[in-house]
């Protein structure tokens, strides 16, 4: 019998070619492809000898109650899972190395454990010892959770699958997992791909919760095929910058929760400790910069934005620095947001302001190491623009944010209300945001005022009043031509 030819598949994107090449010409990632033999045996459906059962269809509305969620104690997890874990749900987890994936994902297993629900902590990276010097240190030693280093699939199913089933399993980390029907090395798309679907088979069975651990890729993405993320039921990223003790747990995916969800955590000597209030945590060191600039020590440069993230409004600043460009291209320097929309911005005050801030170098932060991906940063990083550019610092009891159109005109945005309660709470007496009808025109709280900004000349001529006239001008001009 002629034995099957062999594919090459590509490690990056998944495409399979029938020969080796030096490039995948689906992705144009070079030397990603891998020899694999295809499975052997007889092909099913209409045209194949093994026909398969019918299917028992059920009605979409049945009579059993939901699974039931489990919490883990540790609010920020529990928030970013959707109100907690469901019962034979898989969850993937993501982040650069080092960023505290292993220590988070030990911790809530020793949270979930119970004398009679014991947890299993499967790792094919450490030693069992590395992990118990952990747990030490994160003063989880006592937890009853099982640990074991193994890297087989068939080994780890055998164990899960006889007897009775821990609440919750990690593997640490499905790159190293491989199954032996599979003629690839670990950590090959067909590899992560085959022990993926077997481990999420066997948690769909026994109702324990799953949990593996991703690499990612330079680019910041799981490695792996993509088909990864869509076999599992929740997708977290583990955000954070080295430079700051904060981390960010990101849900991109979540089939029982809302997506775009962030969980907050402060990295210390005792692991990961959750931060209830990640606001006034962002803004813990702008009350302290007191240097005789500004009002209450505020210097120019600096806004702080009313962000939303997932459900939770969240106060952050936004830091800009407007320097003479030394050389011929103006640089651009960002941290933290979309380095397009910044150049769009600058555009928009260079044409609609009468401003010249696309010939400097530009260099924008999101303090506290969090990346904003929401448009309603745009008027927040203008004033921030603004006020560097004009020297001119934003009030220290303002809060900034809108939507800004390429017309200069600034949009209304979603979960106002959230915004400004979030604002009031912390203590600040005026929020600088888009015109709203006039029957919602009101105050919040009683130390919380509205100030309506309606186009982008208005926040540059309230920021600096010396180019009130050029401004005026410019908007002048503008309503000459297009009568």
């Amino acid at each position: 019998m002629k034995g099957a030819a062999p594919r090459y598949a590509c490690q990056q994107c998944g495409a399979t070619w029938p020969k080796w090449t030096g490039r995948c010409e689906a992705c144009g990632a070079w030397n990603s492809l891998v020899e694999e033999l295809p499975r052997q045996g007889p092909p099913k459906g209409l045209g194949g000898k093994g026909r398969g059962r019918a299917l028992d269809f059920v009605a979409l509305k049945g009579t059993s109650a939901g699974p039931a969620r489990r919490l883990s104690g540790i609010a920020e997890f529990d928030r970013v899972c959707g109100g907690g874990l469901v019962a034979g749900s898989t969850i993937l987890v993501g982040g650069d190395p080092g960023i505290g994936k292993s220590t988070l994902l030990l911790q809530v297993a020793a949270a979930l454990a119970a004398p009679g629900e014991p947890s299993a902590y499967i790792t094919g990276e450490e030693a069992i010892d590395q992990i118990r010097l952990r747990a030490d240190r994160l003063g989880v030693g006592d937890a009853p959770v099982r640990l074991a280093a193994a890297s087989d699939v068939r080994d780890i199913a055998a164990s899960l699958d006889g007897g009775d089933a821990p609440s919750l399993v990690v593997i640490d980390s499905i790159q190293t997992m491989y199954l032996d029907t599979l003629d690839s090395a670990p950590g090959t798309v067909s590899q992560v791909r085959g022990a993926a679907q077997e481990l999420i088979a066997l948690a769909k069975r026994r109702g324990f919760v799953l949990v593996l651990v991703g690499h990612v890729t330079k680019e910041g993405l799981i490695a792996g095929p993509r088909v990864l993320e869509h076999m599992v039921d929740t997708v977290l990223y583990f955000e954070g910058e080295r430079g700051h003790q904060f981390r960010i747990l990101r849900a991109v995916k979540n089939r029982f929760g809302a997506t775009d969800e962030i969980g907050v955590f402060e990295m210390s000597d005792r692991g990961l400790v959750e931060v209830p209030n990640p606001s006034a945590l962002f803004l813990a060191d702008r009350a302290g910069d007191d240097n005789g600039e500004g009002s209450g020590g505020v210097v120019a440069g600096s806004a702080v934005f009313a962000g939303i993230e997932g459900t939770r409004p969240v106060l952050v600043e936004v830091q800009a620095l407007v320097a003479p460009a030394l050389l011929g291209t103006p640089r651009r320097a960002v941290v933290g947001w979309d380095a397009t929309r910044l150049a769009m911005i600058a555009a928009v005050l260079d044409a609609r302001c009468g401003l010249s801030v696309g010939a400097n170098d530009i260099y924008l932060n999101i303090a506290g190491g969090l990346r904003v991906v929401e448009p309603a940063a745009d008027l927040a990083v203008a004033a921030a623009l603004v006020s560097a550019l004009t020297e001119t610092p934003v009030p220290a009891g303002a809060v900034v944010f809108g939507e800004i159109g390429l017309s200069g005109r600034v949009r209304p945005v979603s979960h106002t209300e959230a915004r400004l309660k979030e604002a009031a709470k912390l203590g600040f007496a005026e929020a600088w945001m888009p015109a709203r009808p006039a029957a919602r025109e009101r105050r919040l709280h009683e130390n919380l005022a509205a100030s309506p900004i309606g186009h982008l000349s208005e926040l540059v001529a309230r920021l600096a009043p010396r180019q009130r006239r050029r401004v005026h001008a410019a908007a002048t001009n503008r309503v000459a031509v297009a009568e």
